[in-house]
């Protein structure tokens, strides 16, 4: 035992030390009880159309779940690890991992995550890849204006920054979710230029998710503005993935599956630009099984429709239309289902029928079939020239009716 205290100001800082365990929150759930949004919902807890699940009862609750997984703001692993005495000692303490320099110093634990959820999710409105596809387009030419270039290094800048404070919180799933989007953004702003460095980010964003171990000194490289890699490091993989034995006491194996299935298809991308397509093909496969027993909703079959089209472009960039046409086909049928469903989310069903028709238009063009190319294009452009006009009358008929019930609200109060 240690030394007690003697004067008042000794005993009183030891009283400060200790925690009043009626006041502590309900430990978190057990990890066989964390689903993440594979389990649907009762009632929508959001507005909208896009939430109901397809041909069952339920809705889906727009990745909540997941991003509460991912982030842990409960820091609900920290607290399995510690203990409850022990975490509540050091969170009290200030001694729990975060960032202790820079802008970020005054800030709690829980404020950096926010933080950090914000760099990794936030989408503001001027985001190219704000969209729900995560379909690989080779974008970046050098043609691009200055304003377009800023905004993708900002990006770029964004992504780095989360690694970092990831690796300083010691959030193995966020670093995984960072390297992903670095891969991403990479390919954004520098093309086929920056595909190997967006490779490197994918690979090691996998080997987070996966079962081994990682090293992370390797990877906080990647956060530095220009990285210098030694060739003759020794790699020093100690820390396990988030699918290791010893990981998955602490939290689910969902966590690892989200990880993996973002790396997976930013891994895919990166080999397109590369030009090796059957590897990107491989990548965007090995996705299918982990989003096989998702529920049917706009979300996740946004998700769905990005595999087949990235898919079937690897095949038409292969030059062969017809599988291509294959997974067009299946990407189509996504979207025609929540057009066919009285439930379904009509807008994102018309924007996955319009964008693999798109799709099937550019690899008829590269199929040397252009005329029939421009047929489905023009289809295309006509029925999103449609849709904008039945938008802009319900706003209008929206905002008419809005304006008639307070023109009545008022005309009762006079």
């Amino acid at each position: 035992m240690g030394k007690k205290a003697k004067s008042q100001t000794g005993i009183q800082k030891a009283l400060n030390r200790k925690i009043d365990k009626a006041a502590l929150p309900p430990p978190p759930p057990p990890i066989s009880e964390e689903f993440g949004s594979s389990k649907v919902l009762d009632n929508p807890s959001l507005p909208g159309t896009g939430f109901k699940v397809l041909k069952g009862p339920g809705y889906d609750d727009g990745g909540v779940a997941d991003l509460s997984l991912l982030i842990d703001l409960e820091d609900s692993v920290q607290r399995r690890r510690r203990g409850e005495n022990e975490y509540f000692t050091a969170l009290k303490a200030d001694l729990l991992p975060r960032a202790t320099k820079g802008p970020m110093a005054k800030m709690s634990r829980r404020e950096q995550k926010v933080s950090l959820a914000q760099l990794l999710f936030s989408e503001d409105e001027e985001a190219e890849d704000r969209g729900p596809s995560e379909v690989f387009m080779d974008n970046a030419d050098g043609e691009e204006d200055e304003k377009t270039r800023k905004h993708r290094a900002t990006r770029l800048a964004q992504a780095k920054a989360a690694l970092r404070l990831s690796l300083l919180l010691r959030e193995a799933a966020c670093a995984s979710l960072s390297l992903s989007e670095l891969c991403k953004r990479q390919l954004a702003l520098k093309g086929k230029a920056g595909a190997q460095e967006a490779l490197r980010c994918a690979d090691k964003a996998l080997e987070i998710a996966c079962g081994g171990f990682w090293d992370g000194d390797e990877v906080a490289l990647e956060a530095e503005d220009e990285p210098q890699f030694d060739p003759n490091y020794e790699k020093n993989a100690t820390t396990p993935g988030l699918a290791h034995e010893n990981t998955l006491k602490l939290l689910p194996i969902r966590v690892s599956h989200l990880c993996k299935r973002s790396a997976l298809l930013q891994r895919g991308n990166a080999f397109a630009a590369l030009g090796q397509q059957d590897e990107a093909r491989k990548s965007y496969e090995q996705v299918s099984p982990l989003v096989e027993e998702e529920p049917r909703c706009a979300r996740v079959d946004w998700e769905r429709f990005s595999l087949y089209i990235n898919i079937g472009n690897t095949f038409s960039r292969a030059g062969d239309f017809e599988l291509a046409d294959e997974q067009f086909k299946l990407a189509e049928k996504l979207g025609r289902d929540h057009l066919d469903e009285e439930e379904g989310s009509t807008n994102d069903g018309h924007g996955m029928v319009d964008g693999a028709k798109r799709a099937r238009a550019f690899a008829l063009k590269k199929a040397g079939r252009e005329d029939e190319g421009k047929k489905i294009l023009k289809e295309v452009v006509e029925s999103q020239i449609r849709l904008k006009l039945e938008k802009e009358e319900k706003k209008k008929e929206e905002d008419e009716e809005a304006a008639k019930k307070v023109a009545e609200a008022q005309s009762e109060s006079s």
